[in-house]
């Protein structure tokens, strides 16, 4: 179990960027959901041990990792938001590389390791090739098993799919999966559809305080029936958004496709039911700060 109590941090400025953060994570994939500049980066800093918080704790399994992070690191795997790699170097060179600055041996020696974890991320076709030759998945493959070498208890990935097309989205999404079976795997993203995918739990960040902590089904069922669907001119959207929750919308021909929140259940004329997905209701969190039916957390 991941915990964290009372996880602040302020830069100088001052600007808080978390206020008073208290979460349980349990093993599986969790996610962590916010927009950009919500606080996410902070807090995974924080947690693999690159940021000292202004106050707060954070245990893993029990054991105080803020005291000294450094020997906590061998059970940690860290995929951020940015990772450097030397282009001119091949995939295999990179990984061991990587694998000597962590410290990390095997048995049979690294080499053999380094062969065996680029296969377990489906680059063992592209070990002799040169690193500035990967796509954006490929790279994002190879720094995960960076992050997996040690076998470590908690996997930590920020904004993992940023940039990755369909095709490497869904090949990420699945080695994601694979690797939660039997460790914690914390996914911090902006993007609804990842929480949605793989998320069986998950939490909405919001200028550095946690809205909820839910589960993609209890985060829909709490708007069911109050999200409505028509088309507007492109005059009337702005009316509509003056006067209506709209969570959506999309220019087609000329015309926008709108969904909106009305929790009344009486939409405007021409408005018509329709299911409820991630998105809305993570838009309505957004801009309410909490939903009907679901237990706010956080002061």
């Amino acid at each position: 179990m991941l915990s964290t109590r009372g996880l602040v941090k302020v830069y100088p400025g001052p600007v808080t960027a978390l206020n008073g953060i208290d979460l349980d994570v349990s093993s599986g994939m969790f996610g962590l959901l916010g927009p950009n500049g919500a606080g996410k980066s902070t807090f995974m800093k924080i947690l693999a041990g690159l940021l000292e918080p202004t106050s707060g704790s954070v245990t893993l399994d029990g054991a105080d990792i803020l005291a000294k992070p450094e020997l906590h690191w061998p059970r940690l795997g860290y995929l951020p938001q940015e990772f450097g790699f030397y282009p001119h170097l091949t995939g295999e060179a990179m990984l061991e590389h990587l694998l000597a600055l962590k410290g990390v041996t095997a048995p049979q020696g690294r080499k053999k390791l380094v062969a065996e974890l680029l296969e377990r991320v489906n680059l063992g076709f592209a070990a002799k090739r040169s690193v500035k030759g990967y796509s954006g998945g490929m790279r994002q493959r190879l720094g995960i098993a960076q992050a997996v070498a040690g076998n470590p208890r908690l996997i930590i990935v920020d904004e993992p799919t940023a940039g990755l097309d369909p095709e490497e989205r869904l090949r990420f999404y699945h080695l994601l999966a694979e690797l939660a079976a039997d460790r914690i795997v914390l996914l911090s993203t902006h993007i609804v559809e990842d929480v949605a995918v793989l998320c069986p739990r998950f939490a909405v960040i919001r200028e550095g305080r946690l809205l909820a902590v839910t589960t993609p089904a209890e985060a829909r069922a709490a708007i069911e029936g109050q999200i409505f669907e028509g088309t507007v001119s492109v005059g009337e959207l702005a009316r509509l958004r003056a006067e209506r929750t709209v969570t959506k919308a999309l220019l087609v021909e000329g015309r926008h496709h709108a969904r909106i929140y009305e929790p009344s259940g009486s939409p405007p004329p021409g408005f018509a039911s329709s299911p409820v997905n991630l998105e809305d209701a993570y838009l309505v969190l957004m801009r309410l700060g909490a939903l009907p039916r679901l237990e706010a957390v956080g002061g």
